[in-house]
């Protein structure tokens, strides 16, 4: 059964691919109108490229292969930030502040919890040289713009923090090797496996590990991680930030999760989710990752989100369109061509017949050209 595809993998169709054209054209497009460059990375790179500053979750879910040119191990690109990353640091090599956003397919060894595909449709945008909290706020808004220009208001745009998590581990004397396992289970909120994985950890900052899964909500959610988290610079530096967003966004529906730490591990500062109603999971994340471009020659501050494009259009409410127009084979007549011209300029889709071609084999048409008193006119299909 060669016509079968792999698991988790699956062919977009006409009405879905013309829903994710559309969204693709219109995310673009406002990107572009806020200052925001198109870039394209390549599908493949040389591993160690692609997973520079990554965490062990980005290495899990990268197909790996050998190039036949050069003998070394490439990959198929899991996530498109760090590619961008690269293009700001080594390519572009600006002074100042870069806008630049970017969409295409990611590969995954294994399928997300939710959207069940291995082939998302990744589309953001990156903010690169200025580490101040107006460029995240920036791209928040952008984020609520590009779903409620889709048609899915953001009912819930939750901020966190990530130097809270690693200012409290590195202060417990948290081993390496069970950063990532901490990380993960704060995520899923798994207080009995956080009381496990922190078991052996000073009382007061196993405490305030397990405290971060209940700080959320509203911004007292704040005051009382103040009052509860450890005394550390690095806490109250993220919680003035996160404090200051807030303030500054107080349009947005704006909440707090100070163990929602999403996100591959490069990010380390603010990080944010946007929640819409009736889907279980973020449909778009962010953050701050500054420094990721050190390893390509330049460490500069950095912020961005991304969205899988085509769980945004699969949730989307479909636009209704005219259907395309039905035009007789032509035979040399110079009047019809020119009309069906007329009608393409205007952004209408006219299915030409060939020869010998039946009606029913078109592209879906709810009207059609015919002669009428020497005039080519359009009418109306009658399905009966």
């Amino acid at each position: 059964m060669n016509w079968l595809l792999p698991e988790y993998l699956a062919d977009a169709l006409p009405a879905e691919a013309a829903n994710i054209e559309r969204l693709r054209r219109q995310t673009l497009d406002l990107f572009g109108r806020h200052g925001y460059e198109l870039v394209m990375p390549p599908l493949l790179e040389y591993l160690e490229s692609l997973l520079t500053g990554a965490g062990q979750d980005l290495r899990l879910k990268t197909f790996k292969l050998v190039d036949q040119l050069s003998g070394r191990t490439m990959g198929v690109r899991a996530d498109i930030t760090p590619q961008v990353a690269r293009i700001d640091a080594h390519l572009l090599n600006r002074d100042g502040v870069v806008r630049l956003s970017y969409c295409g397919s990611v590969l995954h060894t294994l399928p997300a919890p939710v959207a069940g595909t291995r082939q998302p449709i990744q589309i953001g945008a990156e903010i690169y040289g200025y580490a101040g909290v107006e460029a995240d706020l920036e791209i928040i808004r952008l984020m609520a713009a590009s779903l409620a220009q889709a048609g899915l208001n953001a009912t819930r745009l939750d901020l966190g923090h990530v130097g809270i998590f690693r200012a409290i581990a590195q202060a417990a004397g948290l081993p390496a090797e069970a950063d990532e396992e901490v990380f993960a289970l704060l995520q899923t909120k798994d207080v009995p496996g956080l009381q496990a994985a922190c078991a052996g950890l000073p009382e007061s900052y196993r405490s305030a590990l397990l405290r971060l899964t209940e700080l959320y909500g509203d911004a007292g959610v704040l005051e009382r991680a103040r009052r509860t988290l450890p005394d550390l610079p690095a806490v109250t530096e993220a919680l003035d930030t996160l404090s200051a967003l807030a303030a500054r966004a107080a349009d947005l529906p704006i909440g707090f999760d100070l163990s929602d730490l999403r996100g591959y591990h490069y990010h380390n500062g603010l990080v944010f989710a946007a929640y819409t109603p009736g889907y279980a999971s973020a449909l778009a994340l962010g953050g701050r990752y500054d420094g990721a471009g050190e390893a390509f020659g330049r460490a500069r501050p950095a912020t961005g989100f991304s969205m899988d494009l085509r769980e945004v259009a699969r949730l989307a409410p479909v636009a209704t369109r005219p259907l395309a127009i039905l035009a007789p084979c032509n035979n040399g007549d110079d009047g019809l061509a020119a009309v069906i011209a007329e009608l393409r300029a205007r952004g209408e889709a006219v299915v030409e017949l060939l020869p010998g071609q039946q009606a029913g084999g078109a592209m879906p048409c709810d009207r059609r050209l015919e002669q009428q008193s020497g005039k080519w006119i359009i009418a109306a299909i009658n399905k009966d």
